[in-house]
């Protein structure tokens, strides 16, 4: 069994800046691609940001590049989205996500089998 946690969420202003952890626990995930999804209230969950398991690949929602930097550690586990120039419409909880002993990235929720419980972000205006 994995566990993912998240961190790092908040309040902030528009234009500001977060860094968002999801650290791992239990059975590895340490070479598993990875990845962050946020649901907006009254909207279905979307497809944020991933990183292969080896760090050698990523991939981005159109919304988010350029903006979000998706990046890991795999010494301890852990998977970090650092969020800059914070938009309003970005105010979403964000979940993490790792594949089930999967090398390569994948941009839908389905190809994801462990989930954290979610951090908010709020951002205003």
């Amino acid at each position: 069994q994995v566990q993912l946690v998240e961190s790092g969420g908040g309040l902030v202003q528009a234009g500001g800046s977060l860094r968002l952890s999801c650290a791992a626990s239990g059975r590895t995930t340490s070479r598993s691609a990875r990845a962050w999804f946020r649901q907006a209230p009254g909207k279905e969950r979307e497809f944020v940001a991933a990183i292969s398991g080896s760090g050698d690949s990523t991939s981005y929602a159109d919304s988010v590049k350029g903006r979000f930097t998706i990046s890991r550690d795999n010494a301890k586990n852990t998977v970090f989205l650092q969020i800059n120039s914070l938009k309003p419409e970005d105010t979403a909880v964000y979940y993490c996500a790792a594949r089930f002993n999967r090398d390569a990235l994948v941009v839908t929720s389905t190809g994801y089998f462990y989930w954290g419980q979610g951090t908010q972000v709020t951002v205003s205006a």
